[in-house]
């Protein structure tokens, strides 16, 4: 890893508080070099190592990972059974690292879906990283966002047929709220490998104001470099929130 980039980076300023990443390519990666799928997800595992160090080393506060959506549970039956066992072994073999860097692991998403050993390596993982006040990793699994909204929306409809809140108290901030997301904020940037340029359900909500950077290049191949060029595309970009710019270089 380039140190002088990463201080040259950090002395720009301006970098994410909080960074989601939609990892995609894995199949299309193993298949253009002739591999069956399960050696584009192995693959993947390192590209989850390069983000989170470098994201650990410029000091952001969150990183959020697309690990499994609602919508993969329609995968074939032993793509999932890899993948399923491929979260649990790298859960177990970097919970010794990620406790030395201080990270600390999140869930969004429905847990319970997860068949049992996956589930209980990481409650157990969480648990055991719960002190830790560094990079936050937050991995979404099982997880959709309309899913989300809609449990959201439930949840206040409830509360409302029960007499503890008031209709006209519903703002967006309650909503915000009440989203899984919440201890961590809305993400800055997002990232979205292979170049594809859609949200798959991912963060609807969160991402009314988000950077979205775009990259061609595969996840498995998503590296240091390509983690620092994210980052610096975010940089030189102004942030308006529908303001225009004359009223930024005011404040």
């Amino acid at each position: 890893m380039d140190s002088s980039r990463i201080e040259k980076i950090k002395e720009r300023g301006r970098i994410p508080n909080h960074v989601a990443i939609i990892m995609d390519g894995n199949g299309r990666w193993a298949r253009s070099r002739g591999l069956n799928r399960t050696a584009g997800h192995k693959e993947g595992i390192e590209s989850v190592r390069a983000a989170v160090e470098a994201a650990g080393h410029l000091e952001i506060s969150a990183l959020t990972l697309y690990t499994f959506s609602c919508e993969n549970w329609n995968r074939p039956k032993t793509e999932i059974t890899t993948l399923m066992s491929l979260l649990l072994t790298t859960i177990k073999n970097e919970v010794d690292e990620l406790n030395e860097k201080n990270v600390r692991l999140r869930v969004v998403g429905n847990l319970d879906a997860l068949p049992l050993a996956p589930r209980i390596g990481i409650r157990n993982t969480i648990n055991r990283l719960k002190n830790n006040t560094g990079l936050q990793v937050c991995l979404a699994l099982s997880y959709g966002s309309r899913q989300e909204i809609t449990n959201v929306t439930r949840s206040i409809a409830t509360d409302v047929k029960k007499g503890i809140l008031d209709p006209k108290d519903i703002d967006e901030t309650l909503i915000s709220q009440r989203l899984e997301t919440a201890p961590i904020g809305d993400p800055d940037l997002l990232i979205r490998t292979s170049g594809e340029l859609r949200l798959s359900n991912f963060l609807l909500w969160q991402m009314a104001y988000t950077e979205i950077y775009i990259t061609e290049t595969l996840w498995p191949d998503f590296r240091y470099e390509e983690f620092f060029q994210a980052i610096e595309d975010y940089q030189a970009r102004e942030r308006r929130y529908g303001k225009v710019s004359e009223q930024l270089q005011q404040l």
